[in-house]
């Protein structure tokens, strides 16, 4: 699948001559990646984004140009993620960054790569405040929370009720999806959070919270995190005697297959709303589930593969059609036209279940490029877990803003 995938993708540059050859100028082009790489996944991602630079390399480049690619791992500190920016914007002096996983990372990095005016484009993070600093060099390809929360508002309101407990941790992501769902849930049915706490994003034992949560006899709690403490507040809840006739719905990161595997049955009938489903029956996305299963091993394809491949596709297209001079004279040149021709890139279409645009504007409208998610359930838990999509929603440009 591997040999398949590449020389798809490199018939199809080469049919848009964006693989020139040996006849195109020499030159590479810097391109500088920090994720959070502390789990299996997040390590096999950045494999993935390592294995496609080294395939372009190999068909001859993008318009005859080398790609330098510098892997870095931030592992979800905001210290570590700003030392990272300031080295490849500086030091290494990249034409490109890609990054973070996590909202608290990338917020900070904003200020970063605006300062440095290099192109950044986000491959996980999902805070509705990153697009919202006004930077023109930002650009983000998973889907923002503002569009997330609103999907989950109406089904909540709608087919489970309006007395909703929630449970969110310390990081930048879980609070921006967290407070924007208690405003819409407030905007659109008139309600208050029956129950709103904050924890920590290490905390092992929710079981005092979900204690209180129990006595009050909510219609749903709302648990919002990165997946490992999804799955501890899962798990723990079933503990305390709290009974599967509360609903449980999630943030994004419950779709990241960490989530079911650590939670087990404790994830039944949870549901969430993500950016893809390896449930997708397309074409273009089975073969991507097996491609992944294949080179690495990882037989549940999340949201967070799918969102790094789709910006490894636009990242390709953008380098291709930009105008670079790459010489020592150019950077500043060379990373402006980068961030144009993202900003060109109109309605791609990938693994995400709907269109990615850009455009010129530093706005959310323009920088917010997917807005179609996905609303799942989770039929079984574990390393075998099954899920069935119950919804796409396309979401206004606008909303949420």
């Amino acid at each position: 699948m591997k040999t398949i995938i590449t020389t798809a993708i490199s018939a199809s540059l080469l049919g848009a001559g964006l693989l020139a050859g040996s006849a195109a100028m020499s030159g590479e082009i810097r391109v500088g990646v920090t994720l959070r790489m502390i789990s299996d996944n997040g390590q096999k991602q950045g494999e993935m984004i390592a294995d496609e630079f080294e395939a372009i390399n190999e068909a001859g480049g993008i318009n005859g140009h080398t790609i330098k690619l510098t892997l870095l791992n931030d592992e979800c500190k905001s210290d570590k993620g700003v030392a990272n920016a300031n080295r490849l914007v500086y030091q290494e002096q990249v034409h490109l960054v890609i990054g973070s996983s996590c909202s608290s990372v990338t917020l900070p990095i904003v200020a970063v790569t605006a300062g440095g005016e290099t192109p950044q484009i986000i491959p996980h993070s999902t805070s509705a405040s990153i697009t919202q600093q006004g930077s023109e060099w930002i650009f983000r390809v998973p889907i923002s929370a503002r569009f997330y929360k609103g999907v989950l508002a109406k089904y909540i309101g709608d087919n489970v009720g309006t007395r909703v407990a929630y449970m969110y941790v310390a990081d930048e992501a879980a609070r921006s999806e967290t407070e924007g769902l208690v405003e819409l849930m407030r905007d659109m049915y008139g309600v208050e959070p029956l129950y709103i706490e904050q924890g920590q994003e290490k905390e092992i034992d929710f079981r005092s919270n979900l204690l209180a949560i129990k006595d009050l006899n909510p219609d749903a709690i709302y648990i919002a995190g990165q997946a490992e403490a999804i799955a501890r507040f899962l798990v723990q809840s079933y503990e305390v005697g709290i009974p599967d006739t509360v609903a449980r719905a999630g943030s994004s990161a419950v779709s990241v297959a960490d989530a079911p595997i650590l939670a087990g049955d404790a994830i039944k009938g949870v549901f969430y709303s993500a950016a893809y489903s390896d449930s997708d029956t397309r074409e273009i996305a089975q073969e991507f589930n097996k491609m992944v299963l294949d080179r690495y091993g990882v037989e549940s394809v999340d949201h967070d593969f799918s969102q790094a491949w789709d910006l490894l596709q636009i990242v390709k297209l953008a380098l291709g059609n930009a105008d670079l001079q790459l010489t020592d004279d150019s950077l500043a040149a060379d990373r402006t036209a980068i961030r144009d021709a993202l900003a060109n890139i109109k309605d791609y279409e990938g693994l995400a279940s709907g269109p990615i645009s850009f455009c010129a504007d530093p706005t959310p409208e323009c920088r917010d490029g997917n807005r179609t998610p996905v609303l799942i359930s989770y039929i079984s838990g574990g390393k075998d877990f099954e899920v069935e999509v119950l919804d796409r929603v396309t979401m206004p440009i606008d909303f949420g803003l």
